[in-house]
């Protein structure tokens, strides 16, 4: 199994949900996000999502663009961020890493070396928020060639027809975008992400992740009810950017235990 598999079947086995915790590759520097990346695991980050900076986050609110931006200035590539995952794998062989962000980074790269480099490093996963599935034909090929999965996306507002297409083929874990709009808008009902997530459920059996709008504990817990994974990310970039590092791993351990104790 790959870590992925595994970190999820665990999951699955515990009955519960898991926590996709979300920060930007090298925001606010390199050493800062390593020494971040390393504690993420034993704080309850059952799974690393590491974005890849990009200067034209188009799905990105303010909070994740301006992380972005911290990144970049502070000199962040696609090769650190690599790089980090690389050394991160040098004390935890285990955790799954999956790398989101957008296409125009990995054909500058190249994707044939990227796939190469990133399976080196250690990752497990890639979420390619513009790439459509109509046209991911070698970029899926070159990921399943070198055990990578590519995660396709959801949403409440996907025809059926058409959540049949992005389904197809699909590897690791859908992920659904629980709101229309950018990251970090307000979350809807309840009831709206459960029939949201049954649709999406029925159609596959991968486990799914929900992101884009949980900020606290308690929605945390809400949304873990009807989620394989719930993926954080705004909320805790913010606690970064404002508090500090000692801040966002609390704020890792206080959404984790909140999954743990709903199991």
């Amino acid at each position: 199994m790959s870590r992925l598999e595994n970190t999820l079947a665990t999951l699955r086995t515990a009955g519960r949900a898991g926590l996709a915790a979300y920060f930007t590759a090298g925001d606010p520097t390199y050493d800062d996000c390593l020494s971040l990346l390393k504690r993420l695991p034993a704080a309850g980050a059952d799974v690393i999502e590491l974005g890849m900076p990009f200067s034209d986050p188009v799905a990105d609110g303010p909070v994740l663009q301006l992380a972005n931006d911290r990144a970049l200035r502070a000199g962040q590539t696609m090769r650190r961020t690599l790089d980090l995952v690389q050394t991160f794998r040098e004390q935890d062989p285990q955790t799954p890493i999956v790398l989101m962000g957008y296409l125009n980074p990995l054909l500058r790269y190249d994707v044939a070396a990227f796939m190469a480099d990133a399976a080196r490093a250690g990752v497990d996963g890639l979420i390619i928020v513009d790439l459509s599935p109509d046209h991911a034909g070698e970029i899926g090929r070159q990921a399943r060639m070198h055990g990578i999965d590519i995660i396709r996306m959801t949403a409440p507002t996907t025809p059926a027809a058409r959540l049949d297409a992005v389904l197809h083929g699909a590897s690791g874990f859908i992920y659904h975008v629980m709101l229309a709009g950018t990251t970090g808008g307000a979350l809807p009902s309840n009831d709206a992400i459960a029939d949201a997530l049954q649709r999406v459920r029925a159609r596959t059996q991968l486990p799914i992740a929900a992101g884009f709008g949980v900020r606290s504990a308690e929605q945390a817990r809400a949304v873990g009810r009807h989620a394989d994974l719930v993926a954080v990310g705004t909320r805790l970039v913010e606690v970064l950017a404002t508090d500090g590092i000692d801040a966002a791993v609390d704020e890792v351990r206080l959404l984790s235990g909140a999954l743990r104790a709903a199991a």
